[in-house]
């Protein structure tokens, strides 16, 4: 099995919505009078906010910054639903750290990711701190982030190199190998999530935020995943499915949503028990694997079109409760 490289651009996150009937009835309830002005909507995150991979949709910025923001990801979709009640601002970047977005400039890498693709304009300049966008003015702000902090783009890589090298995808060698690292990085992902909520909150001390988890990524019931199907996670071996999700995935969004407990001015929004029969390894999935096609269409486990509709539906219940309690 050929080796992956080392820098993977991923992650840069409920009860399903009744659309035909709750949204519209939210909708109707939430509609401003012709003089009312539309709430400022900042939205911040990594790659599962900005889209970055062809099945969540095109690039639609113009110059290209290397962020990738893509048409179908769900800020762009929320946009296009809610019309005139909220402005977005969409700073969202692929790769973005939560330090990115709390006060460290990122150097976006836009689909630079050899020997899957050559980005021709890369490389691009640095962005500014996305909550930088963020002012006394700002009435939500949602974020997306932690997965590029906890690292999972490394882990992942390990994973796959690691698996391509065991007995018929037996074992757990990335486990083995990775699994004192977890607490340490889950602590970090904790200590900055909490630093971001503060230093958006005295940005925007009214805003309300919403921290936005992770989908389901992986099933419960690995066996559905194929080993050495690239098109789901490759040479990753079952048991490190498995480990990767109850250890590394769940108390990610356990840290994201215990963070946003902490801080009366957040709500955490679960994407997770929405997407729980949809992961990479499902016949509906909104996620795609390693790939969406081979050998043409890297993905790097990343959200689909499918996926970001979803995320859509909860974020949008959750921005109208904003600016109707």
């Amino acid at each position: 099995m050929a080796r992956f490289p080392a820098r993977l651009a991923l992650m840069g996150s409920a009860a399903v919505l009744a659309a035909g009937a709750l949204m519209p009835a939210q909708l109707a309830g939430a509609q401003p009078s012709a003089a009312a002005a539309a709430k400022q909507w900042v939205a911040l995150g990594d790659s599962y906010t900005a889209g970055v991979i062809p099945a969540a949709g095109d690039i639609f910025e113009v110059p290209r910054d290397g962020c990738e923001r893509t048409d179908q990801s769900y800020p762009q979709v929320i946009d296009r639903d809610l019309g005139s009640l909220f402005e977005l601002t969409n700073l969202s970047c692929g790769a973005a750290t939560i330090e990115n977005i709390t006060d460290k400039a990122q150097e976006p890498i836009g689909r630079h990711l050899p020997p899957f693709s050559q980005d021709p304009d890369y490389p691009f300049p640095p962005v500014p701190p996305q909550s930088e966008a963020v002012g006394t003015d700002t009435d939500v702000i949602t974020v997306g982030a932690g997965g590029n902090t906890l690292g999972f783009a490394d882990i992942l890589l390990q994973c796959l190199q690691l698996g391509s090298g065991s007995e018929g995808g037996q074992g757990t060698p990335c486990r083995d190998n990775l699994g004192d690292s977890i607490p340490g990085r889950l602590d970090k992902v904790s200590g900055d999530y909490d630093k971001m909520l503060t230093v958006l909150h005295e940005r925007a001390p009214q805003a309300k935020i919403l921290a936005v988890g992770y989908p389901t990524v992986i099933p419960k019931d690995t066996s559905k995943c194929r080993y050495n199907d690239l098109e789901q996670f490759g040479p990753i071996t079952q048991g490190d499915l498995d480990w990767l999700r109850q250890d590394v995935l769940e108390p990610l969004n356990k840290a994201i949503e215990k963070s946003a407990g902490g801080h009366d001015e957040a709500r955490f929004v679960d994407l997770y028990a929405s997407s729980e029969n949809h992961s990479v390894c499902d016949t509906g999935k909104w996620v795609d694997g390693i790939f969406t096609s081979v050998p043409d269409q890297a993905a790097l486990v990343h959200p689909n079109a499918r996926g970001h509709r979803n995320a859509a539906d909860h974020i949008t219940s959750a921005m109208l409760d904003t600016i109707s309690s």
